[in-house]
């Protein structure tokens, strides 16, 4: 997944991004709700990730705009608000959950997974295409009983064509689910992983349209 993350608590945001990047994600990090409006606005996001006190404002405004303009993009809140009502306001204005600070990162991990899961259509976490079980879950992926070791980009971007079944993916779209990894993007590193894809799963893991874009294979 890509994830926004909007926290201006140096500490904790260096903590949740390190944790995320650990999970296998792409997370922008940003400290300011205008910084925050920028990034939504010139990219697609899986996730994000809202502070409701924020030094530019409340974090609640902005998750009132995006569900105004349509954007269904799930938010969970990181707040240390703990009242009921508090939460209520949250849910209220459009978030996905609502976790209070002090956290456990691994609670954070967990959240993230199941939300992700439901806006996939897939609240089960086990999925099996041909002869592969991938476990979303887990993050992990069997083939007869023997499991195929991924790296953390090519999960990534397998886990993109696994959220949108059927639905063509372009190259761009792709390449920004690898831009928050502290390496560059070359301009053939979409093909590069697309090909190490094909040789760990089966080559009609991934199809080619020519031209447009790659997208889920139904026969590894």
């Amino acid at each position: 997944m890509r994830i926004l993350l909007i926290e201006d608590d140096t500490i904790l945001g260096a903590a949740v991004r390190d944790q995320i990047n650990a999970d296998g994600h792409c997370v922008d990090w940003v400290k300011r709700l205008d910084i925050a409006a920028d990034y939504a606005n010139n990219a697609a996001y899986d996730l994000v990730l809202l502070d409701l006190m924020l030094p530019d404002g409340r974090g609640i405004g902005f998750l009132r705009t995006l569900r105004a303009r349509g954007d269904a993009t799930p938010v969970i809140i990181l707040s240390a608000l703990d009242q009921v009502s508090d939460r209520i306001e949250g849910l209220d204005a459009g978030a996905d959950d609502y976790l209070i600070k002090p956290f456990d990162l691994s609670e954070l991990s967990a959240r993230l997974k199941a939300v992700a899961r439901r806006y996939a259509g897939n609240p089960n976490p086990l999925i099996e295409i041909g002869d592969l079980q991938i476990d979303l879950a887990s993050r992990s992926i069997r083939r007869n009983g023997k499991d195929i070791a991924l790296t953390a980009r090519e999960w990534v971007l397998y886990e993109a064509f696994l959220q949108r079944p059927g639905q063509l993916m372009s190259k761009a779209q792709l390449e920004e689910r690898l831009y928050s990894f502290s390496t560059d993007v070359d301009s053939n590193t979409i093909e590069v992983h697309v090909s190490r894809l094909r040789k760990k799963l089966g080559h009609g893991a991934i199809d080619t349209v020519r031209g447009v874009g790659y997208r889920l294979g139904t026969a590894p």
